[in-house]
C-alpha cells in the first residue's frame, strides 16, 4: 500500500513539473540566445530602433530565416503587421556559425525560403516593394542581439494608361519577362528566368490608371518584355499590346501613353527619380 502511495506521489510531482514547462516549437520561440531586431528600412533614419508602426508603413509582412554553415534552413519566423512583436524575432540556436536573412514586403503570402540563394515569390501572391538584409553571426556562450538594416532590392515598372478605361473593360493583366520572381539573398539580384503575371481590377470611366509591376533584375540594368491585356467580365480579350521597357536596379521605369486609343503612336518611358528610390534618367521614344 505504501509503495502505491509513493508511486502516485511521484506521478503527481512529475505532472506538476511538466505542466510548468513551456514547450519550444522550432521557428516560434519568443526568447532565446539570438534576438534579431529591425533598426532601419531603406531611407528611414537610425534612432536606436524604429517602431512597429513605422515598419508597417513600408511592409505588411516580415520573414526571418536562419541557415546553418551548410546552408540548411534551421529556423524561420513569419510575421504580419498586426503581430505584437512585429519587427523583432527570437531564436534558440546551438553554438555555431549561421546566416541570417530578413525580408520585408507586402505580398499576399510568404516566399519559399528553403534555399537562401533562391528565395522565390509566387505569381498568385503578387510582387511588391521588397527589402532585404543578409548577415552572418556566430553563436557562442553569450546571447547575441543583432540589429539589422533592410535595403530595397526590387525594380519597379510603373505603367500608366492616360486614356479613359472603356465601359466594357473589367480587368487588366500584365505578363512580363526579363526579370525574376526569385533572388539570391547574398546579392539581392534575380536568379531565375521568370514569367511574372499580375491581374488588376479596373473601373470603367477611370482616367490615368497606374499599375505598379515589381521584379528582381538579374543585373544592374536590363529590360522587361511586357504584354498588357484588357479583358471584359467574361475574360474575353479586348485589347492586347506589347512593350520593351528598359529597367535599372532599384529604380522606377515609368511607362505612360494612351493604351486604348490605338490611333495614337508613340510611348514615353521615364526612368524616374523618387526620393525613396535611386537615380534619374529620361528615355523618350
Amino acid at each position: 500500500m505504501k509503495h502505491h502511495k509513493l508511486s502516485l506521489l511521484y506521478s503527481l510531482l512529475f505532472c506538476a513539473v511538466v505542466s510548468c514547462e513551456k514547450p519550444i516549437i522550432p521557428g516560434t520561440e519568443e526568447k532565446g540566445n539570438l534576438t534579431v531586431s529591425i533598426m532601419q528600412i531603406e531611407q528611414m533614419p537610425f534612432g536606436g530602433g524604429i517602431t512597429r508602426g513605422a515598419i508597417s508603413q513600408n511592409c505588411t509582412r516580415l520573414n526571418f530565416a536562419i541557415y546553418d554553415s551548410l546552408g540548411t534552413r534551421v529556423r524561420q519566423i513569419n510575421q504580419v503587421s498586426n503581430d505584437k512583436d512585429f519587427g523583432t524575432a527570437g531564436f534558440q540556436l546551438s553554438k555555431g556559425n549561421y546566416k541570417v536573412v530578413v525580408l520585408a514586403h507586402s505580398s499576399n503570402g510568404n516566399p519559399t525560403m528553403t534555399n537562401y540563394r533562391k528565395i522565390q515569390f509566387k505569381n498568385d501572391d503578387g510582387f511588391t516593394d521588397t527589402f532585404l538584409c543578409y548577415d552572418s553571426i556566430e553563436i557562442a556562450d553569450k546571447p547575441v542581439s543583432l540589429p539589422v538594416s533592410l535595403t530595397r532590392i526590387v525594380s519597379l515598372c510603373r505603367f500608366v494608361i492616360s486614356d479613359t478605361i472603356p465601359s466594357h473593360v473589367s480587368r487588366m493583366r500584365f505578363l512580363y519577362t526579363g526579370g525574376s520572381g526569385a533572388f539570391d539573398a547574398t546579392t539581392g539580384l534575380g536568379c531565375v528566368n521568370s514569367k511574372q503575371s499580375e491581374f488588376f481590377a479596373v473601373e470603367p470611366g477611370q482616367a490615368a490608371s497606374t499599375f505598379d509591376l515589381y521584379t528582381f533584375l538579374k543585373e544592374d540594368q536590363g529590360s522587361l518584355h511586357l504584354q498588357a491585356t484588357a479583358y471584359d467580365a467574361k475574360d474575353n480579350v479586348l485589347n492586347d499590346r506589347e512593350f520593351d521597357i528598359p529597367m535599372k536596379r532599384r529604380q522606377i521605369s515609368k511607362v505612360s501613353g494612351q493604351f486604348f486609343n490605338t490611333s495614337t503612336s508613340g510611348l514615353t518611358v521615364i526612368i524616374a527619380f523618387d526620393p525613396e528610390w535611386e537615380g534619374e534618367q529620361e528615355i523618350n521614344y
